[in-house]
């Protein structure tokens, strides 16, 4: 990136960021450079430079959009709030929630080296052991977090954690519908047994709500320096990250890496079993009823995915990938269905 170029990129005005930066971040100066390296229908993410230093600015997409889906305040708080706990997260600087400077709030934060591990060649290329290595430590932190006391950290009113699981299900529900576009008895199977059987709710935590290795930085001793992608978190029954972070890896055999991370499959990479073992063994929560977390998952992510798929059969989507998506959601199902019989 050429620290001299003033061309800024979409959703980026560097003469009004300029000004701010100089006012609000310490030591930084106004003659800024960015380059966008993350975009699309999620959070905007730049590196910028003033010549000297390196920060990082995230915002909303570009457009109009839902608030509360892309909400500013709730990344940064959570990951202020984070700092100096055993969950490592980049150190923030600063918060505008003023849109006269960029059209839309935003925040800065550190720059942290990493790899976000997302294809299986790429944990390969590693070998065994240190792949092995790094998804103990990918299943350790996700305990970690899941371990901080809300309140303890200035997070005791960061959701509405009663009822977390029973509002899950009628959420996804309602997502499902919305991109209602062919039968899914296997759909309608799950969501009427999940709604017949919610258990009791483990103990309120933070839920990182996305959480998967390509959301983390992993250093080149293989530690992990930064979870990133906050724009879900909330007040939960922490569960449920595992149990998505266990289904993704099951949809990655599906999908594979065009649509979804499929590291899990690379040799050395924790199964399913050692990491809920793993997980087990660095928590104090109760298992018992985790076929009903594993249902849940699955019924989260196929109203996902059938949304894309609407969205592919409309001509609303564009790239590579999208023609598998459709027939993915049937196995994504039935092993919902699955693990709800098992642990009935």
């Amino acid at each position: 990136m050429n620290a001299a170029s003033r061309t800024s990129p979409p959703g980026l005005d560097l003469d009004r960021l300029g000004a701010w930066f100089t006012a609000e971040v310490p030591g930084a100066g106004d003659r800024l450079s960015a380059e966008l390296i993350a975009g699309g229908k999620s959070n905007l993410t730049y590196v910028v430079t003033d010549g000297t230093q390196d920060w990082v600015v995230r915002r909303p997409p570009l457009g109009h959009v839902l608030a509360t889906a892309h909400d500013m305040g709730r990344e940064h708080r959570v990951m202020s709030a984070l700092q100096d706990t055993a969950v490592p997260v980049p150190r923030t600087y600063a918060f505008c929630e003023d849109a006269d400077v960029l059209g839309a709030p935003f925040y800065v934060m550190e720059r942290v080296a990493g790899t976000p591990y997302r294809r299986s060649e790429e944990l390969a290329a590693l070998g065994p052991d240190r792949t092995r290595a790094i998804s103990e430590r990918l299943v350790d932190v996700l305990a970690a977090l899941h371990e901080v006391d809300p309140a303890s950290v200035g997070l005791g009113d960061f959701g509405r954690p009663e009822g977390f699981l029973a509002r899950q299900v009628k959420r996804w529900r309602k997502q499902l519908d919305a991109s209602y576009c062919r039968d899914l008895p296997a759909a309608d199977e799950l969501f009427a047994r999940l709604a017949a059987d919610v258990p009791p709710e483990s103990p309120a935590g933070i839920v990182h709500g996305d959480y998967r290795l390509d959301n983390l930085l992993v250093d080149e001793h293989d530690r992990p320096t930064a979870v990133l992608d906050w724009e879900m978190a909330t007040l939960g029954d922490p569960l449920t990250d595992l149990a998505l972070m266990v289904t993704y890896h099951r949809l990655g055999d599906l999908l594979g890496s065009s649509t979804v991370t499929d590291a899990a499959s690379a040799p050395g990479f924790l199964d399913e079993q050692a990491i809920i073992g793993r997980y087990a063994a660095g928590s104090d929560r109760d298992l018992s009823r985790f076929g009903f977390y594993l249902g849940l998952a699955a019924f989260k992510l196929a109203a996902i995915l059938e949304g894309i798929h609407y969205r592919h059969l409309n001509g609303q989507t564009v790239g590579a990938g999208f023609d598998d998506i459709g027939p993915a959601i049937h196995p994504l199902l039935d092993a919902g269905l699955t693990a709800l019989k098992e642990n009935s």
